[in-house]
């Protein structure tokens, strides 16, 4: 049985298995503590090559760029004008970039020429993001990118010196709090802004509502919590540990808003959190069952509407070198 690939608005192709009602890898519980399918935070010693599903990645894209909030964008705007001019542009440095969305969604919405780093431990979803990179800014100014795979968990301010801005989307919810007091200290330490998008803020709305929404909400935000990691307390610890650092620090929602349109999203979210809620609490899965057959039947018959509530975080760290 063979693959068949989607291609992105840049020309490069993202693989996609064959149609299958299974959840997506990515979309549901981790395979280990500290790891989401998509996603590899933490150097495990293991040279496996990594093969997770960048699918999931390019179906949620469209909803997180209409998520993304865009009132955190005059005060980055502003800050990053008010830098040291440098002859190679703005120096932005995304961490976990996975396919790249964020730079696709940024890049075009920033003046000026910039050179994005894209740091990753995976480097076939860093191929992607290369591949699918943004071009121009808004301005028309040249976007260039480099690659960098390496452990995302422990970033460094010396890794990140001379940066003008640090972003990240869906990463908080995935570390501990010593990872993203790291992640603040390192910020801090280069004297760059940070915006951290699409936290998972532990609160769905579903239509209709159903008897077991809350139990199935509780158990997937415990699960998001396990071995230590935030899940949807990641953005209040993170606001505290820019803030620690002086920063002043920006929290705006970001909701996914999913309907008709966004129906094979809806079904992937909805496999994915029931099933990471049934492998928190067990004694769920006879009720979840049939409760996940009764909101994929609404799904397939356009009737589900689902809020999936989001936080985006800016953080405006004091610049090091007298910078307004």
């Amino acid at each position: 049985m063979t693959e068949s690939a989607t291609t992105t608005q840049h020309g490069g192709t993202i693989p996609v298995p064959p149609g299958s009602r299974e959840v997506i890898p990515g979309a549901g519980p981790a395979p280990r503590p500290g790891e989401r399918a998509t996603l590899r935070l933490r150097d495990t010693g293991d040279d496996e090559p990594v093969r997770y599903a960048p699918e999931w990645l390019q179906l949620r894209e469209p909803a997180d760029a209409a998520a993304r909030s865009y009132d955190l964008l005059d005060p980055l705007r502003v800050r990053l004008a008010n830098l040291p001019r440098r002859t190679d542009g703005l120096v932005i440095h995304d961490i976990g970039c996975g396919t790249g969305s964020m730079g696709r969604w940024l890049a075009p919405r920033l003046d000026g020429a910039q050179h994005w780093v894209l740091h990753d431990r995976d480097p076939y979803l860093l191929h992607f993001a290369a591949v699918a990179s943004p071009r121009s800014a808004a301005d028309g100014s040249h976007v260039t990118v480099e690659t960098r795979r390496g452990d995302v968990a422990r970033i460094t301010s010396d890794a990140l010196a001379g940066a003008s801005l640090v972003t990240a989307s869906a990463l908080l919810d995935v570390l501990t709090r010593e990872e993203v007091g790291a992640l603040a200290a390192a910020c801090a330490g280069a004297g760059c802004p940070a915006l951290l998008t699409l936290s998972v803020a532990g609160r769905v709305e579903l239509t209709e509502p159903h008897p077991l929404d809350r139990e199935i909400t509780e158990a997937f935000n415990a699960h998001q919590r396990r071995g230590g990691l935030l899940g949807p307390d990641a953005v209040t610890v993170a606001a505290e540990a820019f803030a620690e650092h002086g920063a002043t620090v920006r929290i705006n929602p970001s909701p996914w808003r999913l309907g008709p349109g966004e129906a094979a999203l809806t079904e992937q979210w909805l496999r994915g959190w029931v099933g990471a809620a049934v492998e928190e609490r067990p004694e769920l899965a006879s009720r979840a069952d049939g409760y996940l057959a009764e909101r994929l039947d609404a799904c397939a018959a356009g009737e589900l509407r689902a809020v999936v509530q989001h936080s985006d975080l800016l953080a405006l760290c004091r610049p090091v070198d007298g910078a307004a």
